[in-house]
């Protein structure tokens, strides 16, 4: 049986392209939908999340997920992302460094937990993390079928040292770009924040969407490329950076 979007509980942005906005930590997944393919981005805060995220997005998509991209390693976008078997899987370089490192898988679980997630489904998901097979340093054009392309780009380093953005061609233009984008709250500087450089990312994420595109934050609304280069001035502000 067909499905809307909105009956899933996702909003749909542009044709063949929707987002959901996750309970809890109020974390963005997107869905594009190609020929016989489908790209969902970021996997959620659990196995349990990441396993429902694939289910809905089979329905929408009306076949399975063929593609994972991961805008940065935070628990809340890739602790789901073993639900996703079969999936080839897309992270910015250096992300597969940090899922094969002990400390730094045991840094997710302890932030995971303390942030309210239950402790074993924090282990779980660490237990099963994957690095991605597919490492972008620059710009990858990924082509869905049907004529659907979309490219990932590396625009990092900003509110991690590996962040990657989504562009979904067409009109308007669709723009995923993680936690380098909060509408919903001050965006988050953790100990892995790059702040010197994030205001050159927000520059680099203006340029791949435009003017007229949307532009998905990792939390919160959908804004446009006003509020992107208000938060980049404020940033730099806030940081003290040009």
């Amino acid at each position: 049986m067909t499905v809307t979007w909105e009956e899933l509980g996702w909003e749909r942005v542009a044709d063949g392209t929707g987002r959901r906005r996750l309970p809890h930590w109020d974390c963005t997944a997107g869905l594009v939908v190609g020929a016989g393919t489908a790209l969902v981005i970021d996997a959620g805060s659990s196995l349990a999340e990441g396993t429902r995220l694939r289910t809905e997005a089979q329905r929408l998509a009306g076949h399975r997920v063929t593609h994972l991209a991961l805008t940065h390693p935070h628990f809340d976008h890739v602790f789901g992302a073993a639900a996703f078997a079969g999936a080839e899987v897309y992270g910015a370089v250096g992300v597969d460094a940090l899922f094969e490192a002990r400390h730094a898988r045991e840094e997710l679980r302890a932030d995971a937990v303390g942030h309210g997630l239950d402790e074993r489904a924090a282990e779980e998901a660490v237990d099963a993390l994957a690095a991605p097979r597919h490492h972008v340093s620059g710009e990858w054009t990924l082509d869905l079928g049907g004529g659907r392309q979309v490219l990932l780009a590396n625009v990092g380093p900003g509110h991690t040292a590996h962040d990657l953005a989504v562009l979904v061609p067409g009109s308007p233009e669709v723009v995923f770009c993680g936690d380098l984008v909060e509408e919903s709250g001050r965006p988050q500087a953790g100990s892995d924040a790059v702040p010197s450089h994030w205001p050159a990312a927000l520059d680099r994420l203006l340029d791949l969407g435009g003017e007229d595109a949307l532009y998905v934050p990792g939390h919160g609304a959908v804004v446009d490329a006003r509020f992107v280069r208000a938060q980049r001035d404020e940033l730099a502000a806030r940081f003290g950076v040009s």
